[in-house]
């Protein structure tokens, strides 16, 4: 097994080998670490930092990705994607999120043939190989490269190097796309993206930042560690009213606790192998 300095030495001759990157930039450790060692390695001049903002992400998480880059001292280019336009994506269907990443990977290849970039980067991790990712077979498709899964980087290697290069995000809490939330073949609606949002937006004001709010129709399933759930307790009363007031009739802790990628658990062996 490769120690994290030999990890770190494969991703650096890796980076050395390009001339100049567009980096898909979403303010999470993994892409971070990618845009940190880029800059490292490339310099300024031959990095851009691409931030997407779209209705299945939250405007607070676009602006401090944007704010992130920009301190790390990247070229920022912002760019708007239309998720919702694309039928599979608006229905949920279980291949949506091939169609969401190969709309967002066509998008960074026409930014990066426009700013001279010879490659494009993302922030994969070897960990994301052991789960329902129909992501990367779009971005196999679209000659997107992964330089932290090709150095062997799971995410104890990326949190471990991150905090020796003193980025100030090393252990921040994943995120992920707000239609996760939603059970497949749910149609997605501006209507009910902000309601989930809003309900997760309140949960974390209260203390909770690791937190979901999976969305059943007329019932909120609210996931949290397991080691949490105590504490949530005390706020049983407040939370029922606020989400009741978002438009769930019903609201619901579940016993489970969080796990990502919950809505996977009903697609059938057929539909996981379709993009292993």
């Amino acid at each position: 097994m490769s120690t994290l300095a030999e990890k770190k030495a494969t991703l650096t001759s890796l980076l050395k080998g390009l001339k100049k990157v567009t980096v898909a930039f979403s303010g999470g450790i993994d892409s971070t670490l990618v845009l940190k060692m880029a800059l490292n390695v490339l310099g300024k001049e031959n990095v851009v930092a691409v931030v997407a903002n779209s209705e299945l992400f939250t405007d607070e998480e676009f602006d401090k990705a944007v704010s992130l880059a920009e301190e790390l001292g990247a070229n920022v280019q912002t760019t708007t994607l239309d998720y919702l336009s694309d039928e599979h994506i608006k229905q949920n269907t279980p291949d949506s999120w091939y169609f969401a990443k190969k709309m967002f990977y066509d998008r960074l290849n026409d930014l990066a043939t426009a700013n001279g970039s010879n490659a494009v980067l993302d922030g994969m991790i070897k960990n994301d190989e052991n789960d329902y990712r129909p992501g990367l077979k779009a971005r196999t498709e679209a000659g997107a490269r992964s330089l932290l899964q090709e150095a062997d980087f799971f995410k104890v290697d990326v949190r471990a190097l991150a905090q020796e290069l003193g980025l100030t995000n090393w252990n921040k809490v994943a995120s992920c796309s707000v239609s996760s939330r939603f059970p497949y073949n749910t149609t997605l609606t501006h209507e009910n993206i902000a309601q989930v949002m809003a309900a997760e937006k309140y949960l974390r004001s209260l203390g909770f930042p690791t937190v979901r709010v999976r969305f059943h129709e007329d019932i909120a399933r609210i996931e949290l560690p397991e080691a949490r759930i105590g504490d949530f307790l005390v706020f049983n009363d407040r939370v029922n009213r606020q989400l009741q007031s978002l438009g769930f009739r019903y609201v619901t802790l579940d016993l489970g606790g969080f796990r990502s990628g919950r809505m996977n658990d009903t697609l059938t062996k057929q539909q996981v192998e379709a993009f292993a």
